[in-house]
């Protein structure tokens, strides 16, 4: 089969590998479609250290049953799927206690971080537990499907997120995540909803799809958040970058005894205001990928609850991935989502 594999950091290559053996649990999917992620772009140059080469990443996909395990049930070949990120233990007390993406010895598709290596969907076939697999609606296309994980990551961080019907959200950062957080926040029930951004067709799309004010990053941000919210600060506070700056900022948007939610990690580690957090009383918590939100998605997708295509950039040839992987890696305007078609 054919894939994009990352051969050294910085060099993707579309060539010939051998076609993933499955395990009696596992089926084999054929890829129709799989979305390039910002850490997949983040991780391709290894500053992540999550992307060890040579490996085939890619964790956003969907396609269809190829091939079944010998103790494979309920599924069929020809079934139209798609499938967590994470693939995680059953017989796991996290598990059992409804936290599968804390499980001990869990695997992200796509990933190699020295502790395990697992190859992903920027592949014409990949291996996947039945477990984890999840049936595409009629009326979702395989490109909206491939658009399920992201949109799951940001309704993981709202659910686990206290919400009052009306209130004031500010979300840092207006990249995918950042979109989906907004369209998630909406459905919750929030009031006013803040996007902050530094680039301006960003906070334009963001408005669309349900954002109230768009705020650009400048030295002026947190005075302009509290004159949105009657001189107080937002109710809750999401960071979807995950840099210093855009962690201080998501605090100090909030008022006192609020909640922040943090979903990006582009910096493995960053300096707080303490002393605002503790003397504020202001909740701190992360939020780490998907638990269980996908039949949720798919089904907000399918009734047009939740616009996946505003996101898309463009679909490609997954042949010419690399050339793609090194646009969105620039940062070119206008290249937010690109979804990959063997």
């Amino acid at each position: 089969m054919k894939a994009l594999v990352l051969k050294k950091y910085n060099k993707l290559s579309w060539e010939d590998v051998p076609v993933p053996k499955i395990t009696p649990e596992e089926v084999l999917v054929r890829v129709k479609a799989c979305g390039i992620c910002g850490s997949d772009v983040h991780g391709m140059d290894g500053s992540t250290g999550r992307r060890i080469p040579p490996l085939i990443m890619g964790h956003e996909a969907a396609g269809v049953i190829a091939q079944l395990g010998a103790k494979v049930w309920d599924w069929q070949v020809d079934d139209r799927v798609t499938f967590d990120s994470t693939i995680y233990r059953l017989d796991n007390e996290y598990t059992r206690k409804g936290f599968y993406n804390l499980s001990d010895g869990r695997m992200v598709l796509g990933v190699s971080c020295g502790e395990y290596r697992r190859d992903g969907a920027f592949a014409e076939y990949v291996a996947v537990p039945q477990h984890i697999l999840y049936r595409i609606p009629d009326k979702v296309t395989f490109t909206q499907a491939a658009m399920v994980e992201p949109v799951a990551v940001a309704l993981h961080a709202v659910s686990v997120t206290p919400i009052a019907v009306n209130d004031t959200a500010v979300v840092i950062g207006s990249g995918m995540i950042g979109l989906f957080l907004i369209q998630a926040l909406r459905i919750a029930g929030c009031g006013k909803i803040i996007a902050v951004d530094v680039k301006p067709e960003r906070l334009q799309l963001a408005k669309q799809l349900g954002a109230d004010f768009g705020i650009p990053v400048d030295d002026d941000l947190i005075a302009k958040v509290k004159k949105s919210t009657n001189g107080r600060g937002a109710d809750i506070g999401f960071d979807a970058v995950g840099i210093e700056s855009s962690v201080t900022a998501a605090i100090n948007c909030v008022h006192r005894g609020a909640t922040v939610t943090l979903i990006g990690n582009l910096a493995a580690s960053v300096n707080l205001p303490l002393q605002k957090v503790v003397t504020q009383q202001i909740r701190l918590q992360g939020s780490c990928a998907v638990c269980g939100e996908y039949p949720a998605v798919l089904d907000m997708i399918e009734r047009g609850k939740i616009n996946v295509d505003a996101i898309l950039s463009t679909q490609a040839p997954m042949a010419e991935g690399a050339e793609w992987f090194k646009r969105l890696y620039d940062k070119e305007q206008g290249v937010l989502k690109v979804v990959l078609v063997p």
